[in-house]
């Protein structure tokens, strides 16, 4: 194919990709997601076609800069960037152009500054250091362990099962496993080598021999070959001020000793085949049934032990891991050096953990009694050199997450990156776990510090049913996502249909069939790209229950808390006497004590009586418009789009008189606020359901509290500071009044675009 018929086949494609964005025709949509993954497949599969592919989203960049279409910029950006990590033979005239328009998205608003200062970043290594981005993503991704280069990530895949089908399980699992078959520390080290000696070299590099080379070559050769190259980019990279030059003449070094010294003389060959295509490895996925609230926390913990055991710390050791297997397979690791500079300092022993009925392990129980406790950093900060790696090696341009260090020498080598498949309710026991987490985190601060948390969310919905049995709209999450970022329901919201296709699928029994596994390319470029948080409030119920033997009890909600009026019998005089001359509607008398949000945060209670049939508390709005506002509840002063408020719908029970009698009609009243209060007035029990999950049903509530729920740690300090004075013991008296809000984090491509 010529090179003007690439282009415009390419230059198609890519508008393909745009018209998606920019319509909501029926016909698109069916194909939304596939015009972007068919774009990618195109220069995968011939490499060659990535400078062309390039300079066309650049020229599309550019376009929309001037015409201000703001809503593909982000998109674009995130498409030639997944083509720049990939690809070879990008000049570096074009690298700097294209950091040259990153620099400029700069004044513009959020999102838009914060994702292209995060390309602006990476490019200007890439441009230094070419092969950077794609050695750093597959050495942390497929965790093949280098000195210089310790960081390591996991993508945890969690789903219910009583939540997902069976055969959608399955159906995942084997697609997973498929194309991770291939994915050995061997393949990966020999793509490293190869991508980042043609990245550098450019035309000079005689790919097919390199390939040919690579192949043949032994484990521990490829290793050497392997540590040099990462050597050679890390170094470099390292630099304040890289030399493109000097990268190259190292690594064609590197490449001469592989091929010979005729090598970097490229006389004979005349006609030079197709490069062979250098695939990105997916990462490395571990595939979780969900179980519980107490899974995700022992899933990372287990993820941040080492393999050797080493006793990091007091709270990792008295973990409670039961029902794990002792022999679970942990991180899969490539042991690329036989000696990593650390074992050979500590003393004999010291990777085995002593006995219990050891002596240490009784002076270790010895606790003095009374006395002043001085403050301490916890256990788990002193930790060994083995777990951070040697020190000044934690470059802050380096780290995949770029969280920095959360303590002085302490970084974040580990990224857990954690997806949920399912509906609304899923969501809801991810908050459940991810608040049991933070809490955990209060007692036993090991986490934190170590382990950079990324949480994901596809939505894998039940296949439509009839109108007569169709449950409550599940994926109101997801909705909002996709409202709130185009890129996310072009990409994400589409997969759903997908998935479901891939489970009626018989499975394939010939593994030789080289199949493009669409529903993995597509996770794995959300897990990637995928990097603007949207935080979502997590609320907090106090419940209350008729039954006065009954504890109260505490829960919390993400999406949505509904309550209905319970069905019960009154005894004869079960109403108090100034309730007997009322006739008895339908629903319950209810007292609403809430505080009404306004702009200036200034805190303005409202009391409210009245007769209703159910409230239905939501923190996610269902749309951009307007709420209604009633004689009760006046019109709101906060804006509707802020998703940090509770939006409440009361069903009121409205008593008219005419001739016929007694009449009831029903008018839904909706007001916003953060804190409420409801309480039944004529002993009529209620009933609660949190985040649309039957299993998270209360029933024979008479009271209950909503209000944000607060981070643990900001109000775990409570010691006393005695040497403070009057005035500094006011100032942390109203910080402690104040605690920060607990919100969960979902990643997306943008964040909210206004």
């Amino acid at each position: 194919m010529e090179s003007s018929d690439v282009e415009l086949d390419l230059q198609r494609s890519v508008h393909a990709v745009l018209r998606e964005l920019s319509t909501q025709a029926p016909a698109l949509q069916s194909n939304q997601g596939m015009w972007r993954w068919s774009l990618h497949k195109k220069v995968e599969r011939d490499p060659g076609k990535s400078p062309a592919l390039v300079r066309i989203l650049l020229r599309e960049l550019e376009k929309a800069e001037s015409e201000d279409l703001r809503h593909v910029i982000i998109p674009l950006l995130h498409t030639v960037m997944y083509v720049l990590t990939k690809a070879t033979g990008i000049t570096e005239e074009l690298y700097q152009r294209i950091y040259a328009f990153c620099t400029r998205l700069l004044t513009l608003p959020t999102p838009y500054c914060t994702v292209a200062l995060d390309c602006a970043i990476r490019l200007k290594t890439e441009t230094a250091v070419p092969g950077t981005l794609y050695q750093r993503m597959v050495i942390a991704e497929q965790n093949l362990m280098n000195e210089l280069y310790p960081y390591q990530e996991r993508v945890f895949l969690f789903v219910d099962p009583e939540l997902v089908s069976a055969s959608v399980c399955s159906a995942l699992l084997l697609e997973i496993e498929a194309a991770q078959e291939q994915q050995t520390p061997e393949a990966c080290m020999r793509h490293v080598v190869s991508h980042a000696l043609q990245a550098a070299l450019g035309e000079a590099c005689h790919a097919g021999a390199l390939h040919r080379k690579l192949q043949a070559s032994p484990r521990h050769t490829l290793e050497q070959y392997f540590h040099a190259v990462v050597a050679a980019v890390e170094q470099m990279a390292s630099e304040a001020s890289p030399s493109r030059e000097g990268h190259v003449e190292r690594l064609e070094e590197i490449y001469c000793s592989l091929l010979g010294p005729a090598a970097g003389r490229r006389g004979g060959d005349p006609v030079q085949e197709r490069p062979p295509s250098i695939p990105l490895p997916s990462p490395y996925i571990t595939f979780h049934l969900w179980t519980g609230e107490e899974q995700l926390w022992k899933e990372l913990v287990l993820f941040l032990r080492p393999r050797s055991q080493l006793r990091l710390s007091a709270d990792l050791e008295v973990l409670d891991l039961q029902g794990l297997r002792p022999d679970r397979e942990l991180a899969r690791v490539s042991v690329l050096s036989t000696d990593s500079g650390i074992e050979r300092d500590l003393p004999p022993g010291a990777d085995e953990l002593p006995a219990p009925s050891s002596p240490e392990m009784e002076r270790a129980g010895l606790k003095r009694k009374g006395g002043i406790k001085k403050r301490a950093w916890p256990l788990d900060f002193l930790m060994p050199g083995g777990w951070d790696g040697p020190p000044g090696l934690h470059r802050r341009t380096g780290r995949p997450g770029g969280d920095g260090e959360v303590l002085p020498g302490v970084s974040r080598l580990h990224t857990a990156r954690v997806l949920v498949l399912g509906d609304d309710r899923m969501l809801g026991r991810l908050a459940q776990a991810y608040h049991r987490l933070r809490k955990r985190e209060t007692q036993k601060f090991c986490l934190t510090p170590r382990l950079s948390l990324q949480l994901y969310y596809i939505p894998v919905l039940a296949p439509e049913k009839p109108a007569a049995s169709r449950q409550p709209e599940l994926g109101e999450l997801a909705t909002f996502l996709g409202r709130a970022d185009p890129w996310y329901q072009s990409n994400v919201n589409t997969l759903c249909p997908a998935i479901h296709k891939l489970a009626e699928m018989p499975p394939s029994l010939d593994s030789s069939q080289t199949v493009d596994p669409f529903i993995l390319d597509v996770i794995t470029y959300y897990i990637r790209m995928g990097t603007q948080p949207i935080y979502f409030q997590i609320y907090t119920v106090k419940i209350f229950f008729s039954d006065l033997s009954q504890d109260p009890t505490e829960d919390i909600f993400l999406i949505e808390l509904k309550v209905k009026i319970q069905d019960s019998k009154f005894p004869k005089d079960g109403f108090s006497p100034r309730r007997r001359g009322v006739a008895e509607g339908p629903g319950a008398e209810l007292s609403l004590c809430y505080q009404k949000a306004l702009l200036s945060h200034r805190p303005q209670e409202v009391t409210v009586s009245l007769r209703a049939t159910g409230v239905v508390l939501k923190a996610i709005p269902a749309s951009d418009t307007e709420v209604s506002g009633s004689r009760h509840c006046p019109l709101p002063a906060a804006p509707v789009t802020d998703h940090s408020c509770l939006n409440v719908s009361v069903t009121e029970v409205v008593k008219s008189s005419n001739l016929a009698g007694k009449s009831f009609s029903m008018v839904t009243n909706t007001f916003r606020t953060n804190h409420i209060q409801i309480q039944s007035q004529d002993q009529r029990p209620l009933t609660l359901s949190l985040d649309k999950d039957d299993q998270r049903t209360f029933r024979n509530v008479v009271r209950f509290e909503v209000a944000p729920c607060p981070e643990p740690c900001s109000g775990a300090q409570k010691s006393k500071a005695p040497w403070l004075n009057l005035h500094g013991q006011q100032e942390m008296e109203a910080t402690k009044a104040t605690p920060k809000p607990l919100l969960m984090p979902i990643n997306t491509f943008s964040g909210i675009v206004q």
